[in-house]
């Protein structure tokens, strides 16, 4: 009774396979389904952007052309050169009469009737000379809806107005601006204003009169019309300055704020001609959701058909495979607690009988197997370790007595000595009991030991500075990973006479930071490639690899070096290890 109590004590594994199924399989279909009708939704958009958008593209050439075509006018008389000769005599009577009815008059009734649009026309000129011209057309005083006319004023009805003076300054063949001016608002109209200049000197621009080509913005935008996008739809074209000139679409009167438009309606533009104007498309976001409710619809049947297909199927898998697991479960539970006599009989030839007959083998030997592959790592590690630790600095005591018998010969005593105290010093260091960790002070000492060596030999050409952080002296590291970084910059940085270092170690958050920098010759991103991974250069780096594969095998792969340089500027070396302490202060902690 109180076994089959234990039983029940916790979760079968049955049912956890049948909610470790099912979480796997629900949260896929969900994910399916939401990501499905995700896209859907995203795809519909884009389909009706895209088809909007062609639309609005279209519209907008059509746009466009008339702009042109009015643009094109007013091009057509800026750089007539006759034209603005005329437009500057001062001839009065009978010559004047003659330029104005043969030169300047006929040219302004081809300008107008160029284009099928019905246009009105004013030119306003500094030369009152010229009589003032209140239409082209015999008996009429004003613009008609069924008529272009032109008319020509003397420049001081507008020196006065607020229009006049904003316009921009004169840029040659490049200022004109499309303006509602005067009652052009009343009357649904724009107009196209233009300086005229004296084409003598582009680059001191004269004025000599100002063009006026307004036409109606019904005519422009004809072409513009909301049941090209689809019903509901709104099409508007706004200026530079947000304003509405042209609406095709009656837009809703109940929106407090353009966030709510926006919730209601799919919003594309398009930008078109000079001024910054905009072509807007509001798309009913009703149309979409009744495809979208369609699918979405479809997606839930399909995503409810398919967890409750799955949910049989899980059932039947999880039945299945719990029986089987639970006898593992049994023999493993054993081999846990230290009884590896257990065996387990299975029927069957399938891959759970290779299992039992692989487990019941592996009884017989896995204690044994554990302490030869335990004591086997710890030996591989510390050989390894030894092995690199001894291949460290294999030359520098060459040329350190090289030095030393340089010295001897020319008859340096001081510097000998010198030189033979501080080689002494760094062996001491170096040697260290032959421990392999040693506290960060005495690796800071041993750097500086090795700079005392160097500074004998290159003198006022190597300046060093030590930045160190007092917060990193109670923890341990591998000995000797600073002075290869030191000694590759003296054999291989120099750029000139000097070179200044500077060595700094810094505690950030868990690790230990150490930062070797130089001003000297840098090296390429190839180079520093080369050191890590050699392929073929292993002389390349050989010391710095050594450093991150002692680092590495110490303390894990995410600690080592990295190398960050720049061709001409210098290099820096950062060798980051764990801020750990030595155990002599971990026992002072204790006590």
């Amino acid at each position: 009774m109180k076994l089959q109590q234990k039983k029940h004590k916790y979760m079968p594994i049955g049912y956890k396979l049948m909610l470790t199924y099912m979480f796997c399989i629900i949260i896929p279909i969900s994910v399916i389904g939401v990501v499905s009708h995700s896209m859907y939704n995203e795809s519909l958009r884009e389909h009706t952007s895209t088809n909007v958008k062609g639309t609005l593209l279209q519209l907008r050439d059509n746009i466009d052309y008339k702009m042109e075509e009015i643009t094109r006018i007013s091009t057509q008389l800026y750089s007539d050169y006759d034209f603005y000769r005329n437009l500057r005599s001062y001839e009065e009577g009978w010559e004047n009469y003659d330029r104005m009815s043969k030169k300047v008059l006929p040219k302004l009734d081809v300008a107008i009737q160029s284009t099928g649009m019905k246009i009105g026309m004013s030119l306003f000129l500094k030369n009152e000379s010229i009589p003032e011209i209140y239409s082209n057309l015999s008996g009429l005083t004003g613009y008609q809806e069924n008529s272009s006319i032109y008319q020509i004023y003397h420049m001081k009805r507008i020196a006065n107005k607020s229009w006049y003076k904003e316009f921009p300054t004169e840029k040659y063949g490049e200022t004109m601006k499309w303006w509602q001016i005067e009652r052009d608002v009343d009357n649904n109209r724009i107009s196209l204003l233009r300086r005229f200049i004296d084409t003598y000197n582009p680059l001191l621009p004269n004025e000599i009169g100002f063009l006026r080509i307004n036409v109606g913005i019904s005519e422009i935008f004809d072409s513009v019309n909301y049941t090209k996008i689809g019903k509901g739809s709104i099409i508007l074209v706004k200026n530079e300055f947000g304003e509405t000139l042209y609406q095709s679409g009656e837009l809703p009167e109940n929106y407090a704020n353009e966030a709510e438009l926006n919730k209601d309606y799919l919003t594309i533009s398009e930008a078109f001609g000079n001024q910054s104007w905009k072509l807007i498309a509001l798309v009913p976001t009703t149309i979409l959701e009744q495809d979208a409710m369609k699918i979405r619809l479809l997606i839930i049947l399909m995503c409810l058909i398919c967890c409750v297909v799955f949910s049989f199927i899980g059932i039947f898998i999880s039945r299945y495979f719990s029986i089987r697991i639970n006898k593992f479960v049994y023999v493993l539970n054993a081999y846990r607690e230290g009884d590896l006599h257990k065996r387990m009989s299975y029927r069957g030839k399938d891959e759970f009988s290779q299992i039992a007959t692989a487990l019941n083998d592996m009884g017989e030997n896995i204690e044994a197997l554990i302490k030869e592959v335990y004591l086997t790592q710890l030996q591989k590690k510390e050989a390894e370790l030894e092995i690199l630790q001894s291949q460290i600095n294999p030359h520098f005591l060459y040329n350190t007595l090289s030095s030393i018998n340089r010295l001897a010969k020319f008859g340096q005593n001081e510097k000998l000595q010198q030189m033979v105290l501080e080689l002494a010093k760094f062996y001491r260091l170096t040697l260290n009991e032959g421990r392999t960790m040693i506290p960060v002070p005495t690796e800071i000492e041993q750097a500086n030991a090795y700079l005392e060596i160097q500074k004998i030999k290159y003198g006022d050409r190597m300046e060093v500075l030590f930045d160190i952080d007092p917060d990193i002296w109670p923890y341990e590291t591998i000995k000797l990973i600073l002075q290869p970084f030191i000694e590759n910059v003296l054999k291989h940085a120099w750029c000139g006479d000097h070179i200044h270092l500077r060595i700094v170690g810094r505690k950030e958050m868990d690790g230990i930071l150490f930062r070797i920098i130089d001003d000297g010759i840098g090296m390429r991103q190839e180079r520093i490639d080369q050191i890590f991974d050699p392929k073929g250069h292993m002389n390349t780096g050989y010391g710095i690899r050594n450093v991150d594969q002692r680092i590495k095998l110490q303390y894990g792969s995410e600690y080592g070096v990295t190398i960050f340089s720049r061709v001409g500027i210098g290099t820096s070396v950062q060798i980051l290890i764990p801020a750990r302490r030595s155990k002599r202060e971990q026992h002072g902690e204790g006590v």
